[in-house]
C-alpha cells in the first residue's frame, strides 16, 4: 500500500495545510512557497499514475485515494483564492470557481453511485484538458501580486470553468442514460415476472370450483340413496 505512487498521492493531501496558511501569512516569500508546492503537487497527479502503471504497482488504495487527493487540492486552492484579498480581481470570476466546486462534488457523487453498480467512469480527453487549464490557472493565480503574469490566471480560470461545465454535463448525461436503461430493464423484468404468477393464481381457483361442484354431486347422490333405502 505504501509504495511510491501512493506516497506521491498522499503528498498532495499533506501540502494542503501549508498552501492554506498563505491566507494568514501574506508575505511574498510564503506566497511563492505555497504556489511552488501547489505546482509540484499538481505534477505528481501525472507521475503517480504513470509510475503505478509502469511499475505494476496499481492498487485499490491508490484508485480510491487519487481522485480524492485531486479534489481536495483543487478545492483548497479555490478557497485560498476566495479568502485571500486581491486574488480575484473581478467578482464575476466567482462564477467559474463555483462551477468547478460544484462539478467536483457532482462527479464524486456520480462515481460513488456507479461504483456500487460496477460501472466505470473513464476520463475523457476533454477532461484532461480541463485539468491542465485548471491547474495552470490556479498556479498562476496563487502567484498574483508576486509574478507579473499572475493576472492571466484569471482568464485561464474562465477557460477551465467552461471546460468544467461541459465535462460535468457529459458525465451527468452518461450516468442519467445508464439510470434510465436500468429502470426500463427493471420494469420489463418485473412485468415479466408477474405474468406467470397470475396464471398460478388462477389454477387453485378453478380447482376450488371443481371441488365445490364435486361436493354438490356427492350430496345429491347421498340424498337419492337415502330415498331409495327408505
Amino acid at each position: 500500500m505504501y509504495n511510491l505512487p501512493n506516497l506521491l498521492t498522499l503528498s498532495r493531501i499533506v501540502v494542503i495545510p501549508i498552501i492554506f496558511l498563505s491566507v494568514y501569512i501574506t508575505t511574498k516569500s510564503w506566497a511563492v512557497f505555497a504556489a511552488v508546492l501547489f505546482i509540484i503537487a499538481s505534477i505528481t497527479d501525472y507521475f503517480d499514475g504513470y509510475l503505478a502503471r509502469s511499475r505494476n504497482e496499481t492498487s485499490a488504495f491508490g484508485r480510491l485515494l487519487d481522485p480524492i487527493a485531486d479534489k481536495l487540492l483543487v478545492a483548497s486552492a479555490l478557497v485560498v483564492l476566495l479568502a485571500k484579498p486581491g486574488m480575484i480581481e473581478y467578482k464575476i470570476s466567482f462564477i467559474p470557481v463555483i462551477v468547478i466546486l460544484c462539478r467536483e462534488i457532482l462527479v464524486s457523487g456520480l462515481r460513488e453511485f456507479l461504483r456500487e453498480v460496477n460501472v466505470g467512469m473513464p476520463v475523457t480527453r476533454l477532461a484532461k484538458w480541463k485539468t491542465g487549464f485548471q491547474m495552470t490557472a490556479l498556479s498562476m493565480m496563487l502567484l498574483k501580486g508576486v509574478w507579473y503574469w499572475g493576472g492571466i490566471g484569471e482568464v485561464l480560470l474562465w477557460i477551465a470553468g467552461v471546460l468544467t461545465f461541459i465535462t460535468g454535463y457529459q458525465y451527468f448525461q452518461r450516468s442519467f442514460e445508464y439510470v434510465q436503461t436500468v429502470e426500463a430493464t427493471g420494469k420489463k423484468s418485473v412485468s415479466a415476472e408477474t405474468e406467470p404468477v397470475a396464471k398460478v393464481k388462477k389454477t387453485p381457483v378453478k380447482s376450488v370450483k371443481k371441488t365445490d361442484s364435486a361436493k354438490k354431486t356427492v350430496k345429491k347422490t347421498g340424498a337419492k340413496s337415502k330415498k331409495t333405502s327408505a
